[in-house]
């Protein structure tokens, strides 16, 4: 199989490479870079190009039996309307009649932030940020040409994604504060850990991309906990009494409005929502459609975590 990967070299794509190369496939990678060290090692095929330039693109696709779009912005909010929305307009039209199936990598951010009940694929997309916005746009332009006949297409949403060699360090940082006994809970019992490992997720765009049944369907993917077990894990990793301080949520957001101005303040609104959202990501449609089950449990993902956090001491 030919496949094709823009984000090849991030923290999703680069372990889907890996992976397709692993099972035999032909493996193309994007990127706007010269491969580094460890990449001549593979015998993946580099093409040097960039979203933003068409006639860099049909040799890319041409042929492909499947194209993985895992490009995405996760910081820069002045590059994310060029690459989500204006990059994937150019990958389509590039690829439109040379690729056979397109893999749409996405986010459950596009149904807004939801802060209880249980969200399924046919929930109402409501986005709010920029990332958001301009990830559900790109979902629309794919989609859109899949109507069209273009190609097959199938989009992959996954929750908040994570893996011992990820860049954000959100996760790091709260173990650091489990470790410190610096933890507290906030609001209720039972608030929700929406979170899935990238190892399941890699699971999840090859089951898109060879399923019959993914053709023309969108898939949330995630995995759940209760704030309370998900810390309980980590605290056992790390070998420590797990945290029982639990600050009312009312509370906790009128000192976070009172600190703002503080630079860096920890206790920010969207930590807050992070810690007393109760939200849950139905992926009864993966596991029935695409016969998906979860290839790394949280539990074994969180003590990996954390091991990774402990070499890093």
């Amino acid at each position: 199989m030919i496949v094709a990967i823009t984000g090849g070299t991030g923290f999703i794509g680069r372990k889907l490479a890996l992976r397709c190369l692993a099972q035999g496939d032909e493996v193309r990678i994007l990127s706007r870079y010269e491969p580094d060290e460890q990449w001549k090692l593979y015998s993946a095929n580099w093409y040097r190009a960039d979203l933003g330039d068409v006639s860099g693109l049909s040799s890319f696709v041409d042929g492909v039996d499947v194209l993985f779009h895992c490009a995405g912005q996760l910081t820069d909010e002045t590059m994310m309307y060029q690459l989500h929305v204006s990059g994937t307009q150019n990958l389509v039209d590039a690829a439109s009649g040379r690729i056979k199936h397109w893999v749409q990598l996405s986010s459950v951010g596009v149904y807004g932030p939801i802060s209880e009940g249980v969200v399924t694929e046919d929930s109402p997309l409501n986005p709010m940020g920029e990332y958001e916005v301009t990830k559900a746009e790109s979902d629309r332009i794919v989609l859109d040409a899949a109507k069209r006949g273009a190609f097959s297409c199938s989009v992959l949403r996954p929750s908040n994604v994570f893996g011992a060699d990820m860049k954000n360090q959100s996760l790091f940082r709260m173990i650091d504060m489990i470790e410190r006994g610096l933890f507290f809970f906030i609001g209720k019992r039972g608030a929700s850990a929406n979170y899935i490992h990238v190892d399941n997720v890699v699971e999840g765009l090859l089951l898109c991309a060879v399923k019959e049944e993914a053709r023309g369907k969108a898939f949330n993917l995630s995995d759940y906990s209760t704030i309370e077990r998900f810390v309980q894990i980590i605290s056992d990793a790390l070998e420590c009494n797990s945290p029982q301080l639990r600050m009312p949520e009312r509370f906790a957001r009128l000192i976070s409005k009172s600190l703002s101005v503080i630079t860096n303040f920890p206790l920010t609104q969207s930590r807050i929502d992070a810690l007393s959202n109760r939200s849950l990501y139905s992926i009864d449609r993966i596991q029935k459609c695409l016969g998906y089950s979860h290839v790394i449990s949280m539990g074994n993902a969180l003590q990996q975590l954390v091991a990774a956090y402990k070499s890093r001491e």
